[in-house]
Parts: C-alpha cells; structure tokens; sequence
C-alpha cells in the first residue's frame, strides 16, 4: 500500500531585498512495501555558490530525475517570529565567530556541528547556518542562524515560527520507535528534486545524526565525547544511525522514514563488519548523474579506532556501503586514535575532493586534518602528518579541542577556503570558530582575527 506524506505551507510574501517567494506544498510518496523501485538518476550543478541558475528559476521540482544543486534558492530571512533575534558577534578570542546563545534559549548549554553554506546573487550573499545546540534540560536539537558575510550571524530563542524565522528548527523524534529519540545533530544540507517528491521546487534534504538511548558499549579508558560527538555518556556510547528530514524552506521540517524499522536510513553493520557499532556524521556529496555518496563514521572495535567509510546511493534515500576508507594514523600521530565527523568537498579546480576531518590522539584530544582522493571513493591520502588547525594557547576559548570541521570554498580574485569548526575551551565550554587558509592552500589555515582593509 502506498503512503503519502503531505507538508503543506501557507503562502506568504515578505517585503525584502532579498528574492521573493511562495511557498507551496511539498508531498513525499513512501514506496515502502514495494520490491522494485524505479532508480532515479541525479543531476548536479557545476557550481556550488551562483545562485543566478537556481533550481527554482529552471522549474525542477517536476523533473523525472533527481537533480541536485548547491545553489539553493533560500527563502528570505527576516527577524520575526521565534523570540528575540540576536546577532551572535565575537568581542573576544581569536577564531570565535559563534557563542552559546542566551540565558534561556534553547541552546545556552552547547553548540556543534556546523553546517555553513554560502549563496551567492547577482548583488549580494546570504550566508545559512546549521547547528546543533542544547539547553540544560532538552537533548540536542538542531537550529538555524543566518548572516550576510559568514561572520556576523543572527539567531532565534526559540523555535522558528514563520517561513523567515531563524532559532530551533528540528527536535528528537517524540516517537518511541525511532533512532533519534535521544537527539539530533546536523551532517549536510543539500538542495534536490525527485519524482518522489511532489513540489513546484527543488527541496531542502537534511542529513543529519539520530541518536538513541541505547547504550551499547563500555570504554575502559575515558574519551571525551565533546570532542567528536558520539553522544558518549558516563563512559557508554549512545546508539546512533542517520537519518533524513526535509523541507521547502530550510526551517520546517518532515522526517522521511527510510528502510530501518526505526525510521533510520540504514542500519548498523553486522556483528564482524568494521561499523557494528553505530552510524554517526553521515554527510552526502553529489560526485555526477545518480552517484551520490555519504561519507560517516563509527567505531571499529576489532582495533580500537574511529574510522570512515562510504557509502553510495542513486537516489539518495537507498544506500549500498562500501567500505571502511579512511583509519586511524600511525603511533603518536595527531590521530592516531582515529578519525570522526568528514566533511568532503570538491575542488573547483582540478575535480579532485579534499576531506577535512576530526582527528583524536591516543588521550582523546582533538585536531582537525586534511585528506585528498582523486575519486572521491578510494586511496584517500592524507596530505600532511600534522594538523591543519589544533587546539589553541591555554586560556582560548578553543583550548581544549578543535573539531567537527565544514570547509566553504571562497570565490574572488584571491583563492581562499574558509574552515568553520566546533571549539571546546575551559569547563567544556563550546563555541564555533572560523579559520581562513593561507593563500589558498588547504594544509594551514589560521583563525579568523578580522576583515582586512
């Protein structure tokens, strides 16, 4: 029997220098039950910032085929509707470009897992954030901030209320069944459109973290979970399995069940495989016509190291694992623990993908590296024995751990990547920073201390 899953919005219209829009209906058809599903090719866009040749101008939402663009057509952002709206501005400490919000709000108690994607207009960018942040009594939740520079970013209190509302866009699932009761935490946004999905636009598709209560194992030495977010809690890891939510506006969401009886996309490993454990940080790249891949992390108990593996889709809701691709460094290596929370991009220059990652040493401290492959599946190499961000002086704020890395590629006539990361300082005390590379060159990068004039 055939389901459908309707998400119906208002139409609305909101004076701004920003672009006009109307938001319609977005309807998902579940073909759940069904033994043969017809695949469904990707197309992706060569560019991932020139909103000129959006998806939304080019009428995609009822191609035949699923089609994927960074360009993104955003609804307009606006400063109404979920509370008091703050601009996050760092006053002090080098890096810092993102603290913890308000007494109150919904993520005072701690922030992470940045994903920032930059879009760019004829006259003007617009910068989105997303990120997980908790308060002291709630699981993580995931949230949305906005800016115009990538620097100075305004937030919500609360939970978004209208279609340009910024704060709390996604809570834990309220259903017993399901894998991320126990909170959520934001991997990758990606802008597509299917026959699956009925809709006049392309849509939003969150990939993000479901964690559970269940504790699945015992660590005899103590890691700190801060530090590359496995939901480790009093020494036991949290399950965890990914999932994907999606939306006309990039505010409200709707899960979308996948093949796992929890609602989760796919499941963990079996007991000998390398991922038995849990399935975190699963973030989807387009890599050309139905080939999306997924880049995640999990434990392989067999040697005691966090490592990456992949895995490939056609159609971005079923997944077909490859493989473990990415392990642990050598003794006495930055991370030599093993490797967490991927981020893969592709290089506009030459095609190849670079991949940033957490990295964490034999004490559990964390870094941040670099890897490169020239297919984006195998032979990943790393470019560098040493980080390319670490943990800053005492007394920084980032002076306990840098991680959780999203690399933005800069256009200009000076080539620049920009690094957001996650920071952990005294007392486990959490911000998000911004490092700029040098020259263009990915292997160092330096935090971000103001605009050059």
């Amino acid at each position: 029997m055939e389901a459908a899953l309707v998400i119906g919005y208002p139409v609305w219209s909101i004076a701004s220098k920003w672009q006009q829009m109307k938001l319609q209906s977005l309807k998902f058809i579940n073909s759940r039950g069904k033994k043969n599903v017809v695949g469904i090719l990707p197309r992706c866009s060569a560019r991932d910032t020139d909103e000129r040749n959006s998806p939304n101008e080019k009428q995609l939402g009822f191609s035949d085929s699923l089609s994927i663009s960074s360009t993104q057509q955003q609804q307009q952002q606006g400063s109404q509707g979920s509370g008091q709206v703050l601009s996050s501005v760092p006053t002090v400490s080098s890096g810092l470009v993102f603290y913890l919000g308000s007494e109150n709000s919904w993520d005072f108690s701690e922030i992470g897992s940045p994903v920032v994607k930059r879009y760019l207009g004829d006259e003007e960018e617009r910068w989105y954030m997303w990120y997980h942040g908790r308060s002291d009594e709630n699981t993580d939740s995931i949230g949305l901030a906005i800016s115009s520079n990538g620097i100075h970013w305004e937030r919500g209190t609360e939970g978004v209320r209208s279609n340009a509302d910024v704060g709390l866009v996604l809570s834990s699932s309220k259903d017993w069944w399901a894998f991320d009761t126990y909170g959520v935490r934001p991997c990758e946004v990606v802008m597509m459109s299917s026959a699956k999905i009925r809709a006049n636009s392309s849509v939003y598709w969150l990939y993000y973290t479901g964690f559970s209560s269940e504790k699945i194992q015992s660590f005899d030495e103590e890691i700190n979970s801060d530090m590359f977010q496995l939901g480790l809690e009093d020494g036991r890891v949290l399950g965890a399995l990914p999932g994907l939510a999606m939306s006309q506006d990039g505010r409200h969401w709707a899960r979308i069940e996948g093949d796992h009886h929890s609602g989760a996309l796919f499941d963990v490993g079996s007991n000998d495989e390398w991922d038995s454990l849990f399935i975190a940080s699963p973030q989807v790249v387009c890599h050309g016509p139905g080939d999306l891949r997924m880049y995640y992390h999990s434990l392989d108990k067999k040697n005691g190291h966090f490592a990456i593996g992949v895995a490939r889709s056609r159609d971005g809701m079923k997944w077909v694992k490859l493989g473990k691709t990415l392990g642990g460094g050598s003794a006495g290596a930055f991370d030599e623990r093993g490797v967490v929370n991927a981020r893969v991009v592709r290089n506009q220059g030459d095609g190849s993908y670079l991949m940033v990652y957490e990295g964490l040493n034999s004490t559990g401290e964390s870094s941040i590296g670099v890897a490169a492959s020239v297919d984006g599946l195998k032979e990943w190499r790393r470019l560098q024995e040493v980080p390319i961000l670490g943990k800053s002086d005492e007394g920084g704020w980032d002076s306990k751990g840098v991680g959780s890395p999203c690399l933005v590629e800069m256009d200009g006539d000076t080539k620049e990547w920009r690094l957001y990361y996650r920071g952990i300082g005294k007392d486990g005390i959490t911000g998000i920073g911004l490092a700029v590379s040098e020259g263009g060159k990915v292997r160092d990068f330096k935090r971000w201390t103001g605009f050059q004039l």
